[in-house]
């Protein structure tokens, strides 16, 4: 007597069954984990941006370059963020030295949101928010906030960064 060990098709099938069920399970939550990252990540660099606007304020510190000619004979009285209020949407750190205008405000950082990302609200007041020097705060009203939420588009994810009229981001 003979005996053919292997496996028969039955059983094969039922492994590739099995295994095209997990594949699809785990790709379908690492997209949607994907997803949720962009997000996560455009939020970070708000929130990592506005505390790089609020060390420097606390600072002082002038930008350097030859676009921050204005700040090179002018003291420092902030740093403004703000925020365009149509696509694409993007924002600025710029330096607040002098008074002859924000076109005259040399930009220190700029970031453009990803394109399925809207922040709302567009409008918020005060806009630009300044934060001032040495700790006093910013240019929202006493107890007020301003709240930035980030919403992809074509899904449910969403991030909100808060900034208070002391300064504070969270």
């Amino acid at each position: 007597m003979t005996r053919n060990t292997g496996y028969t098709l039955i059983e094969i099938l039922v492994a590739i069954t099995i295994i095209g069920i997990l594949f699809s399970v785990g790709y379908a939550n690492f997209r949607s984990f994907s997803q949720r990252q962009v997000v996560l990540n455009a939020a970070k660099s708000l929130q990592g941006d506005l505390r790089l606007a609020q060390q420097m304020a606390l600072s002082g510190q002038k930008p350097q370059g030859s676009d921050a000619l204005d700040c090179l004979t002018n003291s420092l009285d902030g740093i403004q963020f703000g925020m365009t209020t149509s696509a694409p949407y993007l924002y600025r750190l710029r330096a607040v030295c002098g008074s002859r205008g924000s076109t005259y405000y040399p930009i220190i950082k700029e970031f453009d949101f990803p394109s399925d990302i809207t922040p709302s609200p567009v409008t918020f007041a005060p806009n630009p928010v300044i934060f001032k020097v040495l700790g006093n705060g910013t240019n929202i009203p006493a107890g007020g906030s301003v709240v930035i939420t980030l919403t992809q588009t074509g899904t449910n994810n969403k991030a909100a960064i808060t900034i208070t009229a002391g300064g504070e981001i969270k």
